[in-house]
This record gives structure tokens, C-alpha cells and sequence, in this order.
């Protein structure tokens, strides 16, 4: 068996030294020439810096990849913004929706529909703690709801500032705020498949007071296109917001239950390389296959002004999802009959924690006649998993695909001692630094290093078997150059790294060493027409220690000696191209393979498309009948084939979807929007990810799907 990697000795002193020293170097600045206007950044409170991220479907600056405010075109690294603008036209209700408008993001397993779940430039699985809101880390199962005010995606590595992730970057949700002026909207929205969402918005100030508030509820009952199955949940989240004279603080709220199918999809039979030819409407399990559960997440954030240059900030939050699940799991497809042998279990009393915080110090200062934006902080995280009952059941056969019996067989209620009680627990420390350095009016140095210490157990059974009990601690260093063509253009490169820890509550894998990635990007970005942010991107991504088994006699033994690689290119464009006409598009290219390992080397990686492309313009018409503005648009996105599994046994098959809406906005009293949102257009039959392990569970894209809004602003 591998061993752990010998620990990184004096790396914690070095990491804290630096913080130390920037400091000081930084509290000794004089006030020293800054930068022109056209560089220079300054920090407006929470409330305004929200309001000034986007400007219809044109991002304008993100504080996501470098937890400052640089300008877009100072970053060099690539982040898309998906805004609410975008989100509202095409009538977004998950995750999965608004990531379509970016390139090299797409869904990977799902568990049965019930999780967010992406690549990312080729890496990614659930439940692998890229996805956080206002830029902590969550257990959220479902990350996107009626209080997303946008969406941001950071490329490649971000591990320096976030701490464990995937080297394909992270997702960012980013959540409604309270607003100093009283504002508020109402809708419903009716559903094609049956029954429909109604969503409720209202912020303003607590008269008398420098606090103001915002609560948003939603609550959604729809049938489930298949042929059974409902989607339901209830939603809130208020929030409350301080605005001192140098002091913002935040506290925010929400509280989800839902019940939600649990469809692993359809079978793809091996001997074909295409789906079994049963209509997609027509499930593999019984009526019983949902989770219940409900999650909760608290958060707080606030900001104070310690003086013209120094702002120091605090984010704490609380997350934790519970849910019980039942299932007919599909084990075994006769190709030459129809017949599957099916298992029934279920997961009952699944709880997961997270508490995530951390606190920095961020410094607008000129150092020895540089400008510099100075950013050092530490943070803390604690995830634990508990999964107490473990159902199992006997395999039963007697179903047929083509002549589909249901309630032949019901909920199990075995509980597998050996499989319960399965728990995870990691705990996370570090200490991070950043500093962009304005070198001239052209050049910009951006360059950072985190020491993070982690310890990381799990396992489960009756009698409990540790799985993995392991400790480390990892530096992970950055840095990125920006050389500024013209104010409009710039060129970037950079380097970094990232790494995530092996941990198993299946298997006895032990302490293995983490992943370890290094990842190399060049590009561009470019302002075009007044209106219009774009850019394009090349990356090169290594990752080592891949986790992988193989048979030793009788007993799966567990190695990290896989390599694999992720290269390729992406362009991205959003705002607008007239005053009437707004676009986002997207190009993605990515060549995801491994290199090592003793069965799947050569092999692409599952759930990883070569091509993937979107596009969605717009276009106002105003004056139409007293003054009213119709908008109407439409486009679709697209992904080439993707492995279905590991060792590549078949492919999902490339598709491109389109879609299509109209908004009537009326001036009234309280202004009314009729909206009419096609999606699915053609009524495409496609197929978004794969289990990734076998050829038993690949998801199926939505059918052809009416939407129709009516929304009042007041």
C-alpha cells in the first residue's frame, strides 16, 4: 500500500512569517502615488459592490477570484458571470440551466437527479465541494434557488484561496442582498408538465434604522415528466442587513424541504452503443423512488473599514442537509430479453454539517512606489457526514423493460449492519496571502500562496471499521501575470495548483497521499463595443495520485499511482452588442484523458465532452402598444460525445438544444411582465451524464418544456 506523503516541515512558520511581513511592509506605505483611475480600485460597501458586479447580460467585476475588487481585465485568470438578467430571460431553475451558458461545464453524476454535479475543464464529481454560496462551502445538495442573484464560475485551480478543490475551478452562487430602497416582486409560473412555481421578493429599509431587509420565499408543486414521480419544495430565506458609516453586516437565512425523484435514468445496452428503445418517458424503478429531506444554511458576513486603504472582513456559515431515500436500484440488463434484476434499498437518516469560516485583511496600498492589492487571512472548515441506517435488500428479477410491471415489489427494510453508520469528518486550517502588484500602468503581477493543514476520517459498519484516519498539511502556490494592450485588452498567463484528499467510506483505501494537480493557463480578455466583456483561454491541467483499485487475490486493494491530464481552449462572451440586443455564448474544447493507470490508461474521462458551445441573444422592442417593450430571444447549447464510462464501454451521444422566449413588460402602477419561456424547442431526446461506472444509470435531458410567468414589480 502507498504511504502518506512525509509532512511539509516549517512550511506553517514560512506561511505565517509572510503574513507578518506584508503587513508591516504595508502599515510603513507612504502615500505614495496610486494608480491611474483606469487601474485603480476602490472597496464600496457590501451592498453597492453587489449592485455594480453586473449591467444586463455584461459582467463587470467579480471579487471571486482574488476576494478583492479588481477590475475583470486585472485578473489573470478566466471567470464567468452568468447575471441575473440572463438567469431571468431564460426563466433559469437550476444550477444545471444557468452553467449552460459557459463553457467547459457540464453535468456529471447527479445521484439519481438529487445533486448538483459538474466538470470542470474535465474534473469534478458530486458532493466534491467546488460548489459554495457567497464564497463558502456548502453541504447544499441543490445550490441554486429563487434568492440567486448570479451565478460566477473561476477556471482551473483555486485551491490558494478556497483550500481543497478539483483543479477545473469552482462554482460560486451568489445570493440576493437587502437594498436601502423598498422594492418588490411577485410571480407564478405555470408548467407544461403540470402544476407550477409561485416566488415572492421584498427588501427594503427598517424605517428609522440603518438596517434593511429582504425575504424571499418560493414554493414549487410540478409533475415530474416521467410517467410518475413529483417534483416538490418549499423555500425561505430572509436576511438582514447593518450599514454603518465604515461597517456592512449581513446575516442571511434559508430553509429548503423538498421531495424530489430519485431517476437514475435510462440503460444504454453495450451490445448497441445506444439507449434501449423504450420511450424516455418510461422508468426502470417503482413509485416509491424519491428522496425527502430539507437543508438549512445560515450565514453571516460583515465588512469594516479600518481606514482609506485597510478593510477587514469576516464570513462565517452554517450548512447541513438531512434526507432519507428509497430505491429500486437497477443491478443487472439481460440485452437479449429485457429483463433487469433490480435491488431495493434505501439511505435513511443522512445528515451532513458543514461550518466554514474565514477572515481577512484586504489593503489598497503603494509599497516602495507600487501599488499593491494586498489580501492575507486564515480559515477554518469542519464537515461531517453521518449516514445511520444502510437498507438492503436481495436482488429480485421479473421486470421488463418492454412490458413494465410496477409494484411488484416494495420498501426494503433490512438494515445492513456492515453498511451503516458511515461517517465522514475533515477538518480544515490555513493561512493564505495574495498580493497583486501594479508593476507599471501595463504590468500586473498577481501572486499567492496558501499553507493549509487538514486531518480527515471515515469509515462505518456495525462494529465501526475506520476506513481512513490521515493527517497532512499542503503549500499551495500561485501566480499570474496581466500585460495590458489597452485599456480595452489585455493578455494573462499564470500557474497554480491544487490538491484534494483521498478518503472512503466504501472501502478500506487507508492513508493514501491527496491528489495533487498543477494546472498552466494562457489568454486573453477583451471590452468590445461599450457594452461587451470576452475572453479566450488556453489550459493545460496534470493530476497525479489518482485514486484507483485492482483485485489481489481475493481482497480490492486501493493505489494512487494514476495520472491524468485536461488541455484545451474556451471563449466566452457576454453583454451587448447594440442597445436593443443582448448576447452569451460560449465555445468550449476539451482533450481529458488519463495517462497512468493499469486498466483505463488512454482512456478519456467520463462525462467529459471534446466540444461544448452555447448561445442566447436578445432583443428589445420598445413602444410596442403604450409604450410597452416586448423582448424576445432564443438560442441553445450544445455538447459533443462523451465517454459513458471509465474504461470508455460506450458513449453519450452529442446533441444541441434549442430554446426560445418572449417577455411583454407593461408600464402600469405596478409594472406587469408576461413571459413565455420554450425549452427544448425541437423536443430533443439527449442524455446529460452517466453514473460513470457502468452502463445502468445515464440521465435523460428534459423533454419539450412551456413555461409561462406572470410577474408584478412593486
Amino acid at each position: 500500500m502507498t504511504q502518506l506523503s512525509p509532512s511539509f516541515t516549517g512550511k506553517k512558520g514560512y506561511a505565517l512569517f509572510s503574513l507578518l511581513f506584508l503587513g508591516f511592509s504595508a502599515s510603513a506605505a507612504t502615500d505614495a502615488e496610486k494608480p491611474t483611475e483606469e487601474t485603480m480600485t476602490v472597496n464600496a460597501d457590501v451592498a453597492q459592490a453587489d449592485k455594480n458586479v453586473t449591467e444586463g447580460y455584461q459582467p463587470l467585476s467579480t471579487s471571486t477570484a482574488t476576494l478583492t475588487s479588481m477590475p475583470m481585465l486585472d485578473i489573470p485568470q478566466v471567470v464567468n458571470t452568468v447575471s441575473d438578467q440572463v438567469l431571468s430571460d431564460q426563466h433559469a431553475t437550476t444550477l444545471d440551466e444557468a452553467l449552460y451558458n459557459v463553457a467547459n461545464v457540464v453535468q456529471t453524476n447527479t445521484l439519481g437527479g438529487t445533486q448538483d454535479a459538474f466538470t470542470r475543464r474535465g474534473f469534478g464529481a458530486n458532493r466534491d465541494g467546488s460548489i459554495m454560496t457567497n464564497g463558502l462551502r456548502t453541504v447544499l445538495p441543490r445550490s441554486f434557488n429563487a434568492a440567486t442573484s448570479r451565478v460566477e464560475v473561476l477556471k482551473g485551480p483555486a485551491s490558494t484561496l478556497y483550500g481543497i478543490l478539483d483543479p477545473g475551478g469552482l462554482i460560486n452562487v451568489v445570493t440576493k442582498r437587502p437594498e436601502q430602497h423598498f422594492s418588490g416582486e411577485i410571480s407564478a409560473t405555470s408548467s407544461s408538465f403540470g402544476g407550477g412555481t409561485g416566488q415572492i421578493d421584498v427588501t427594503g429599509p427598517i424605517e428609522g434604522t440603518r438596517l434593511a431587509y429582504r425575504l424571499v420565499g418560493e414554493y414549487q408543486h410540478e409533475d415530474y415528466w416521467r410517467n410518475f414521480g413529483k417534483e416538490q419544495s418549499s423555500f425561505i430565506a430572509p436576511s438582514l442587513t447593518w450599514f454603518g458609516d465604515n461597517t456592512t453586516v449581513n446575516v442571511a437565512y434559508s430553509h429548503r424541504n423538498y421531495r424530489t425523484p430519485f431517476d437514475r435514468g435510462t440503460i444504454f445496452d453495450l451490445d448497441t452503443g445506444h439507449a434501449v428503445n423504450v420511450p424516455r418517458k418510461v422508468r426502470f424503478d417503482e413509485p416509491f423512488n424519491e428522496t425527502n429531506g430539507e437543508s438549512d444554511l445560515a450565514q453571516l458576513n460583515a465588512e469594516y473599514r479600518l481606514n482609506s486603504e485597510w478593510t477587514a472582513r469576516f464570513d462565517y456559515s452554517f450548512s447541513q442537509d438531512k434526507y432519507d431515500d428509497n430505491q429500486a436500484r437497477v443491478t443487472a440488463y439481460d440485452s437479449s430479453t429485457g429483463d433487469l434484476t433490480r435491488r431495493v434499498d434505501a439511505t435513511q437518516g443522512s445528515t451532513q454539517r458543514m461550518h466554514s469560516t474565514r477572515a481577512d485583511l484586504q489593503g489598497n496600498v503603494v509599497i516602495g512606489g507600487f501599488y499593491n492589492e494586498i489580501l492575507t487571512g486564515v480559515s477554518y472548515e469542519n464537515y461531517d457526514l453521518l449516514r445511520t441506517d444502510m437498507i438492503r435488500c436481495s436482488n429480485v428479477k421479473g421486470f421488463n423493460i418492454y412490458n413494465p410491471v410496477y409494484g411488484t415489489v416494495g420498501k426494503c427494510t433490512t438494515v445492513s449492519q456492515s453498511d451503516s453508520d458511515q461517517r465522514t469528518k475533515q477538518e480544515n486550517y490555513a493561512t493564505y496571502v495574495q498580493d497583486a502588484l501594479y508593476l507599471t500602468d501595463k504590468w500586473i503581477a498577481v501572486a499567492g500562496a496558501r499553507y493549509q493543514y487538514y486531518t480527515l476520517y471515515a469509515g462505518k459498519g456495525r462494529p465501526f471499521n475506520v476506513n481512513t484516519d490521515s493527517r497532512d498539511e499542503k503549500l499551495t502556490p500561485k501566480f499570474g501575470l496581466v500585460y495590458k494592450l489597452s485599456p480595452s485588452v489585455s493578455l494573462f498567463g499564470n500557474v497554480s495548483q491544487a490538491f484534494m484528499p483521498q478518503s472512503s467510506i466504501a472501502s478500506n483505501i487507508g492513508n493514501l497521499p491527496p491528489e495533487e494537480s498543477t494546472a498552466y493557463e494562457l489568454g486573453a480578455k477583451f471590452d468590445l463595443f461599450d457594452g461587451v466583456t470576452a475572453n479566450i483561454a488556453l489550459f493545460d491541467i496534470h493530476k497525479k495520485n489518482v485514486l484507483y483499485t485492482e483485485e489481489i487475490g481475493n481482497e480490492t486493494v486501493a493505489k494512487t499511482a494514476g495520472k491524468v491530464r485536461s488541455r484545451g481552449l474556451e471563449v466566452d462572451v457576454a453583454g451587448s452588442l447594440t442597445e436593443n440586443m443582448n448576447v452569451i455564448a460560449s465555445y468550449g474544447y476539451t482533450d481529458a484523458k488519463v495517462l497512468e493507470d493499469p486498466d483505463y490508461a488512454g482512456t478519456p474521462l467520463p462525462n467529459v465532452p471534446r466540444h461544448t458551445g452555447s448561445l442566447f441573444l436578445t432583443w428589445d422592442f420598445h413602444n410596442v402598444i403604450d409604450s410597452n417593450t416586448l423582448t424576445i430571444g432564443g438560442g441553445g447549447h450544445a455538447a459533443s460525445r462523451r465517454s459513458g464510462t471509465n474504461g470508455a464501454d460506450y458513449y453519450l451521444p452529442g446533441y444541441a438544444v434549442a430554446d426560445a422566449f418572449a417577455a411583454y413588460k407593461m408600464k402600469l402602477k405596478y409594472p406587469v411582465t408576461l413571459q413565455v419561456n420554450v425549452k427544448n424547442l425541437f423536443d430533443k431526446t439527449y442524455y446529460t451524464s452517466s453514473i460513470g461506472t457502468n452502463n445502468l444509470s445515464n440521465q435523460i435531458g428534459d423533454p419539450r418544456e412551456v413555461q409561462f410567468t406572470v410577474k408584478m414589480t412593486f
